[in-house]
């Protein structure tokens, strides 16, 4: 399932570009908002480090309930929290307790384990923005957790207005921690706004269209696709149309280690998604738990108000969960 409506013209893609449309996931629930999910795919797992991309909204919370997110864990990744509208509140294992708004970064990373919340704020009433992951490269994952919060300041370039929120564009760098070269940023512009970018011709890129109508190297996507174009380019061309546009644009050098990627965990093999998702059911005291846990890995933040910790689906029986070789062949 998909965003797209009947009759909605094909997108025009060229020179190695392809379109990666989302399909409809209900975060949270059957009864939770829904969101529109472009990566992971089975034509493609990841651009650059970037392993997941859920882009929801705008949706108005009164009739769909927000974001409303109870304590769960987290390996081998960083979560990648950006917002257009509304506000939420993240809490975490590590004692952090902090309010994400509009053209504000979150970026926890989980390292070896952690558990954190995220909920939409009370005052909110129109919630709309992303959350993407990064995988961690096999070396740091292990890492001891970390939490960071980073307002980046607007950059005006002719044609568009650019925050650099993960690494360097348009002569911003970001001084959070990534753990392998890679660029996220918000670009928006206005009514026939156009300009070019400067590319590290070694990544590759993808460009989320959020609203809007916004031409990229001659590439048309709809509202919610994310366009994928490979390594090589050395700048990029936009094209804003008669009503402006955003886009989210994500990016890094392929990334080619295998990782196996359940639910909420990353790892390297199937016993150690296994092992974790073990792990998160002794600490919280699940059902199914085979006993205690006997060390804390992802620990549960104190005070939540907002119910018990999500225990984890059960894994499928008699399957062996398979590595995702990246990069994936071009489409």
């Amino acid at each position: 399932m998909t965003s797209q409506t009947a009759g909605a013209p094909v997108p025009r893609v060229q020179d190695g570009a392809a379109v990666l449309e989302p399909r409809q996931v209900p975060l949270g629930g059957l009864r939770a908002m829904t969101v529109r999910r472009t990566l992971p795919q089975r034509s493609r797992s990841t651009i650059g480090g970037f392993c997941f991309l859920d882009h929801y909204g705008p949706d108005n919370v009164a009739l769909t309930g927000g974001m409303k997110l109870p304590p769960h864990p987290h390996t081998g990744l960083q979560t990648v929290t950006w917002l257009f509208s509304g506000e939420v509140e993240h809490r975490d294992s590590l004692g952090t307790r902090v309010t994400v708004r509009p053209g504000e970064l979150n970026l926890m990373t989980a390292g070896r384990g952690i558990s954190h919340s995220e909920d939409s704020t009370a005052s909110t009433t129109v919630l709309h923005g992303a959350q993407l992951w990064t995988v961690l490269p096999h070396r740091f994952m292990d890492t001891e957790p970390q939490f960071e919060h980073y307002v980046p300041e607007p950059v005006e370039v002719p044609g568009a207005r650019i925050r650099v929120f993960i690494g360097a564009l348009a002569g911003r760098v970001s001084p959070v921690r990534v753990f392998s070269p890679m660029v996220g940023a918000e670009i928006s512009m206005p009514p026939g706004g156009e300009c070019r970018l400067d590319l590290a011709s070694s990544y590759e890129h993808g460009y989320l269209l959020d609203e809007g109508a916004v031409e990229i190297d001659g590439n048309r996507p709809r509202r919610g696709d994310l366009l994928y174009i490979p390594p090589g380019r050395r700048e990029v061309h936009l094209r804003a149309g008669a009503s402006g546009g955003r886009l989210l644009l994500i990016g890094g050098i392929p990334f080619t280690e295998e990782i196996v990627m359940w639910w909420n965990f990353i790892g390297r093999t199937h016993e150690e998604v296994v092992e974790a998702r073990a792990q998160w059911h002794r600490e919280i005291g699940a059902e199914d738990a085979d006993g205690p846990a006997a060390e804390t890995r992802f620990g549960v933040q104190p005070g939540y108000p907002g119910g018990a910790p999500l225990p984890a689906p059960t894994l499928p029986r008699n399957t062996r969960l398979k590595p995702r070789v990246t990069p994936m062949p071009p489409l």
